[in-house]
């Protein structure tokens, strides 16, 4: 992570009384929620000074962990091996008393939850020890594609867990929406603040783009389009890989990068093969978070197909590259891509709709420039990562103030 104290030197910067902060969430895996959080810990450690510690549980799985990279940086990381993803009540159980002995312990101002499982447990240890705590929604524990019971049981254990929350934040106005419906908590205890991430390294390519084309046996008259997510359930690279067929009959010289590995992967590249697109498809693996906007730079479109999000941060990160964007109209998605001005919305799951926009930008160089530049030119600001963090401050003091208030 490259970081600068130069975004602060404006009116954001009084905010320098140190805090006393613990994050939680279930796995520091390479992923969307876990890289902002890591921003977001970061952040407070380098930028203000701030005691903060990372409780998680092991982050393990083909995704890749980050782990490491947090180490690197110095930071405070309690790794609690009772803590995993899938549901286990006697585990979780242990878990739960395994985060309440850690708060116990490092005794924070104010604890700031992650994740469905994390935000839970962390929630009810931090009620239970009488802290304050946030909890930030990066994507909707109640989602499409969970088992009808499944989905029941999360929006229940949601609405529960709001009795233990002093704030919510939001990566998105449509997660503010779709839990005041839900019947959550009402609109007033919800504060969007968009996704942090590095900025520059997106807005200038560290290699040039000719050398990764090279590195995947492509040219620079190849039309390429990329996505970048864990090949995972419900990451939708199915809905580009049935699309693909069209688009590389209209244009010949198409190719598609995925960027990232999972458990699909054997299962995507037998689809590939059946289609007869081996020579059309690359699939780069596993890579470094770092090293994503070389990727996105090598791109013309970057597509998103997931079937649930928060804020897509690859749409972000595809506009500030200069790169025009084909994403699902569902989420978040929405508020990133705003539809024939720095991309193209689709209906969600409609495979001749996405064939038909990328073919649309893939012949219509001009096209990709313009919508490359104007998603730019509106989205380099918001999206700091400096700009996150003093904001999520903000919102630590204003809960803080209000539980002073009340106990006076």
């Amino acid at each position: 992570m490259s970081l600068s104290l130069e975004f602060f030197t404006g009116p954001r910067a009084p905010l320098l009384c140190c805090m006393r902060t613990a994050h939680i969430i279930t796995r520091l895996i390479i992923g969307g929620a876990q890289e902002n959080t890591l921003f977001n810990v970061d952040d407070q450690h380098h930028l203000f000074g701030d005691e903060v510690c990372l409780i998680t549980g092991p982050g393990l799985g083909p995704e890749g962990t980050l782990e490491r990279q947090a180490r690197d940086r110095g930071l405070d990381v309690k790794i609690l091996p009772e803590l995993c993803r899938s549901l286990n009540p006697l585990q979780d159980w242990k878990a739960l008393g395994s985060i309440r002995r850690v708060l116990r312990e490092y005794a924070p101002e104010i604890v700031h939850t992650h994740s469905s499982k994390a935000g839970i447990l962390g929630r009810l240890a931090a009620w239970q020890l009488g802290l304050p705590a946030v909890h930030t929604i990066h994507g909707a524990a109640f989602h499409y594609g969970q088992h009808p019971v499944l989905h029941q049981a999360y929006r229940l254990a949601e609405r529960l867990a709001a009795n233990w929350c002093d704030h919510f934040i939001t990566v998105c106005d449509a997660m503010t929406q779709q839990y005041v419906a839900a019947g959550v908590a009402s609109a007033e205890r919800f504060t969007t603040v968009y996704s942090g991430m590095d900025v520059d390294r997106f807005l200038a390519h560290s290699r040039p783009p000719a050398d990764v084309r090279r590195e995947l046996n492509l040219s620079e008259t190849d039309v390429v389009f990329g996505k970048v997510g864990r090949l995972f359930h419900l990451k939708g690279h199915n809905y580009l890989i049935e699309a693909a067929p069209a688009v590389v009959a209209e244009i010949p010289n198409a190719r598609f990068i995925l960027v990232g590995d999972g458990v699909l992967r054997e299962q995507y590249e037998r689809r590939i093969q059946e289609l007869g697109l081996s020579s059309h498809f690359r699939l780069v693996g596993l890579v470094a978070p770092d090293a994503v906007s070389d990727y996105i730079h090598a791109m013309d479109v970057v597509v998103h197909t997931s079937d649930w999000e928060g804020l897509p941060r690859v749409v972000a990160q595809g506009l500030i590259a200069g790169k025009p964007v084909v994403t699902f109209r569902l989420d978040g998605a929405p508020e990133v891509c705003v539809d024939g001005v720095t991309g193209f919305l689709v209906e969600h799951r409609n495979v001749p709709q996405l064939s038909a926009a990328m073919i649309r930008l893939g012949t219509q160089p001009d096209l990709c420039r313009q919508f490359g530049d104007e998603g730019q030119r509106r989205f380099s600001g918001q999206f700091r990562h400096e700009f996150m963090t003093g904001r999520i401050r903000e919102i630590y003091r204003e809960v803080l103030e209000r539980r002073a208030a009340r106990g006076r």
